[in-house]
């Protein structure tokens, strides 16, 4: 009888990546004499502006537990105005929810709101949890929004994670995301 053998194929194989594309819209309004916020850091009747930086690609490495891999990882999104009135940032996808690697695929978790993920499924959150995501949507979804100017920026952690079983083929499964920030008028 032969012992069985383990092989580091699927471990070191088993990870995947989430690419993000960054969806970036800028806004530049002037406000007329009369309307906008007295004081603030911005000057009167000045155009405002609004960009978005992402701190790097979210790569989430798997380990094995018993019958599954799991594994998290994060980014962060950082919002840059000078509008005193605010901007919302969202987050979808565009061609689809699945995560692919060739013809294999990992759907998005169906969670609506915070929750652990089943297995064969991937999802985010912005509360940093390791254990509870939402599924990723083709329509975009409010993930954080301010009020002020945001001249420094104001960062948005972003957090993906992935529950897969040993079956699922081995190889770099990604899918593409957009953020996309719109200044409030």
């Amino acid at each position: 009888m032969k012992s069985p053998r383990i092989t580091t194929f699927h471990l070191a194989a088993a990870s995947f990546t989430v690419l993000v594309c960054l969806g970036l819209q800028q806004v530049a309004l002037a406000q007329p004499f009369g309307v906008g916020l007295f004081g603030e850091d911005v000057p009167f009747g000045s155009e405002t502006s609004l960009s978005i930086a992402l701190s790097n690609v979210a790569d989430v490495p798997l380990t094995p537990s018993g019958g599954t891999f799991s594994g998290t990882g994060s980014h962060t999104v950082t919002v840059t105005s000078t509008d005193v009135v605010g901007y919302d940032l969202y987050v979808n996808t565009t061609a689809g929810t699945a995560m692919s690697n060739g013809a294999h695929t990992i759907p998005a978790s169906a969670n609506a709101t915070l929750a652990a993920l089943s297995v064969n499924s991937w999802g985010y959150n912005t509360t940093g949890s390791t254990t509870n995501f939402k599924g990723m949507t083709t329509t975009q979804a409010l993930i954080n929004s301010g009020t002020g100017p945001f001249t420094s920026g104001t960062p948005t952690n972003v957090t993906y994670g992935a529950l897969i079983d040993i079956t699922k083929s081995a190889g770099t499964y990604s899918v593409d995301v957009t953020y996309t920030a719109i200044g409030r008028t």
